[in-house]
């Protein structure tokens, strides 16, 4: 990943079909939290497992859900954009406006496939291209196990184009007690990636 020449301030996050959705919401407010301003892409299937892992409710409407995730974390509309697949004329759908940065968590494998092999059918695909080829960084969290040969293959292709492979594999070395704690190591991890400060836990070797 190439290290950016100035701290992060615009970030795309992206929400895939992969089960990991706890991982995707915590960064989400990690990042506003941060006062960073995030452009949230999400799939019809991200809808379905934010439903089912978390009793979620993403509108369809890219409007609406950006109306009620500003509501929930109490920000504006200028700290929290939300696209809808095919809005074309989106920000990060051209390297004219891209993204400091863009992440995509949880990842599918379909989706990594799609990035991997550049066919940007949707605006998620075609941000994550974006990002590639203006040489931003692009962090992709897959949730899969195990994985296949194809899968890796694909997965080592992106991290030869550039991307950061991060697993959502959290470490028990801090003692979690609970789930908010192994969701907070993953998203820790992401947030170290940006350089972007933060208290989810403590860094290794400081008490």
């Amino acid at each position: 990943m190439n290290t950016p020449a100035h701290p992060i301030q615009t970030v795309t996050l992206a929400f895939t079909g992969a089960s990991g959705m706890p991982y995707g919401m915590r960064l989400l407010e990690c990042l506003l939290s941060a006062d960073k301003t995030v452009w949230l892409l999400y799939s019809q299937a991200a809808q379905v497992v934010a439903q089912q892992e978390m009793g979620l409710s993403l509108p369809a409407s890219a409007a609406a859900c950006q109306a009620a995730l500003c509501a929930q974390f109490n920000v504006s509309a200028e700290s929290l954009r939300v696209f809808g697949k095919d809005e074309w004329f989106a920000p990060p759908a051209s390297g004219t406006n891209p993204a400091d940065a863009m992440i995509i968590c949880p990842a599918s494998m379909g989706v990594v496939a799609a990035v991997a092999h550049g066919t940007s059918d949707h605006l998620i695909e075609r941000a994550a291209d974006v990002a590639l080829k203006e040489r931003r960084p692009l962090i992709i969290v897959p949730r899969e196990t195990p994985f296949s040969t194809l899968h890796l293959e694909n997965l080592l292709k992106l991290s030869q184009y550039g991307a950061v492979i991060l697993p959502p594999s959290p470490g028990f070395y801090h003692h979690p007690q609970q789930i908010g704690d192994l969701v907070d190591f993953v998203v820790a991890r992401i947030l170290d990636q940006l350089r972007i400060p933060h208290t989810l836990m403590r860094k290794w070797g400081e008490k």
